[in-house]
């Protein structure tokens, strides 16, 4: 455990902070996570942070409980397994998830934490992680897909001092840099971050000097009191007291011919707490999906859902986490035994959404996402002079408020990489980057459409792909059908075409060549009889539904794009008296059926039954 080194020996003290002072700490705070995100974007190299955002900050009370951020480290774990002291000036450094609980999710992430120092006491934490593209292993951007121990991965940091008292490492750095492919764009990244979290002390250091310590600090537990009161009542009001809940879904396959991988969750109310049970999901695979999911984590992706629909503009924090227990049994799918390959854990980190969607849904119906794009696909190539790592788009599910998003990403952060910018420093041409008509679960409110984008090659390399949903579907809810799955092919430059799985790497592609990377669909939510004919007809105009995929909304159109009403009446009619009673969750075919005819559907080989590892 860190031994934590502090010169002040007056503790701090807890005084009342009026309405008007905690709302301008509140809103500072907010603003020191932003511009933590906007130090990074404009120093660092790698597209996957500069262009794309793939980093996560954090600025955390004196325990280290996260009071804003993006995502829910777990500062008090990394400490826990942290061997020596932490000193004003100290910066810790990981990639390793196993020495972290699951704080970080596979080597690619580097970890940052630093204490925040006023007067000789620790007033907080500052911390970020961000993805680096290449951390060495047997192929480019360290995710090989046939992986099956954290070795394969690249290189894996523990724990241990970037900068003591204020000075860096350099034969640290040295060594882990020279694992590394691309050694320019992970120091000029982890310098981002590491000005990221300075950017952050200063900030509180700064509020500090104007309300006080004392003040600052009991503002932070004002702000985590709140989210505790918030979320003690919406339990009761949700959940009846014994009730429990359960909801299962997939991950397809782990990269080495296996599954799907059933992954299941329940809820169950005890008084003012509930539990969080991972019991009954698949065990750890063999292949490197595995999602080493810390407790804490759970616990944020849980108060998303919860306190940011009852109160979107909440600032929300671990304030809440004693109300929730989480149970994850060792060596499963969420709770692999050392040392198990992570690097592609972003499908569980997605449809760990999902679950929670269709498990908390189940109380308000009308208040129920469908399934949409629960992970992070990722595309990669490399070759002479060059590596690219990506991460694609696909369709959000439909949901009360209305049509889910097309071409959009699971992390509301993220943004896109402009074409114009992989044309300009990458040896490829964009051929298309477009939604893919009927993608979309038909509904009341339809589900966002996945997308096509075509990279023609322009030199030799080789690439990789990580992405998921290619065998079950993307469900619909309250009547609404699922999306479509998701594809991968080549169309080689001698014409022949060649299918690819949803998880390889090391694919040769020479020039003229063209991957159609296409993503899923969301989920439809509500009856499709029931969407507006009119809304129907010009998405058949926009390209976004076909017309023959309107008629799965009982919408006949004219060759010029019209509705034509008494023909639309007349399918709708008919539609209304033979189809089954509409569901609340559409999951597709069973499980059987798919797996029965997934050679068929896809042209790949269905997988075999998870086995333990």
């Amino acid at each position: 455990m860190a031994q934590l080194i502090q010169t002040a020996t007056t503790p701090l003290g807890r005084v009342d902070v009026d309405p008007v002072t905690l709302d301008i700490i509140e809103n500072a705070l907010r603003n020191a996570r932003h511009e933590m995100d906007e130090v990074l974007f404009r120093t660092a190299l790698s597209p996957g942070i500069r262009e794309q955002h793939d980093e996560f900050p954090l600025i955390g009370d004196p325990e280290g409980r996260m009071v804003v951020g993006q995502f829910g480290l777990s500062i008090p774990a990394l400490l826990d397994r942290f061997e020596g002291t932490v000193e004003e000036g100290d910066v810790l450094l990981t990639s390793d998830p196993y020495a972290c609980d699951g704080a970080i999710s596979h080597a690619n992430d580097w970890l940052v934490v630093m204490p925040i120092y006023v007067d000789g006491r620790i007033v907080g934490w500052a911390s970020m992680f961000g993805h680096m593209s290449d951390v060495g292993g047997k192929t480019a951007s360290s995710m090989p897909a046939d992986a099956r121990t954290i070795f394969e991965e690249g290189v894996v940091i523990p724990p241990f001092k970037l900068y003591a008292k204020g000075v860096l490492n350099e034969d640290a750095l040295r060594i882990i840099l020279n694992q590394v492919r691309r050694p320019d764009w992970n120091r000029a990244d982890l310098n981002g971050i590491v000005a990221a979290c300075r950017t952050a002390s200063r900030r509180i250091q700064e509020l500090c000097a104007r309300f006080g310590a004392d003040t600052y600090t009991s503002a932070l537990e004002a702000l985590l009191q709140r989210n505790h009161d918030a979320m003690k009542i919406l339990l009761a009001t949700l959940f009846e007291d014994g009730e429990t809940l359960t909801f299962t879904d997939y991950i397809c396959d782990d990269g080495v011919g296996h599954g799907p991988y059933e992954l299941v969750l329940s809820l169950t109310r005890t008084g003012d707490k509930v539990l969080l049970d991972f019991t009954g999901s698949a065990p750890q695979a063999q292949g490197p999906i595995n999602y080493y999911l810390n407790e804490n984590l759970v616990r944020m992706f849980f108060g998303i859902y919860l306190i940011t629909v009852a109160d979107p503009q909440i600032l929300w924090n671990d304030g809440f986490y004693p109300l929730v227990d989480v149970l994850i049994p060792d060596r499963t799918f969420w709770k692999p035994e050392y040392p198990a390959a992570l690097n592609a854990r972003n499908h569980g980190v997605g449809r760990i959404f999902d679950l929670f969607g269709g498990l908390l849904g189940q109380k308000t119906p009308d208040l129920l996402n469908a399934a949409g794009f629960s992970s992070s696909p990722h595309f990669m190539y490399a070759g002479e002079g060059f590596q690219l790592y990506s991460i694609g788009f696909g369709g959000i599910p439909g949901r009360p408020i209305g049509d889910g998003p097309d071409g959009h990403s699971l992390w509301p952060s993220f943004t896109n990489i402009p074409c114009e910018f992989l044309e300009s420093y990458y040896p490829l041409r964009i051929e298309r980057w477009e939604t893919v008509a009927d993608t979309g679960g038909a509904g009341l409110h339809r589900g966002g459409n996945g997308v096509d984008v075509s990279y023609r090659f322009l030199a030799p390399g080789t690439i990789a792909i990580h992405d998921d949903r290619w065998l079950t579907y993307p469900w619909g809810v309250n009547g609404g059908a699922p999306g479509a799955r998701g594809r991968k092919w080549i169309e080689r430059s001698d014409g022949r075409v060649e299918t690819l799985p949803s998880k390889i790497h090391d694919v040769p592609v020479a020039p003229g060549d063209v991957l159609h990377f296409v993503t899923w669909g969301g989920g439809g939510w509500g009856d499709p009889l029931r969407r507006d004919p009119a809304l129907v007809a010009l998405e058949v105009r926009r390209g976004l539904v076909s017309a023959e995929g309107a008629r799965h909304y009982g919408v006949v159109c004219t060759p010029e794009g019209a509705v034509d009403d008494a023909a639309t009446a007349r399918l709708r009619e008919e539609l209304e008296r033979t189809r089954p009673e509409p569901a609340v969750f559409d999951m597709g075919p069973p499980l059987a059926e798919i797996l029965a005819r997934c050679e068929e559907e896809t042209g790949l080989p269905a997988p075999l039954p998870p086995v333990s590892r």
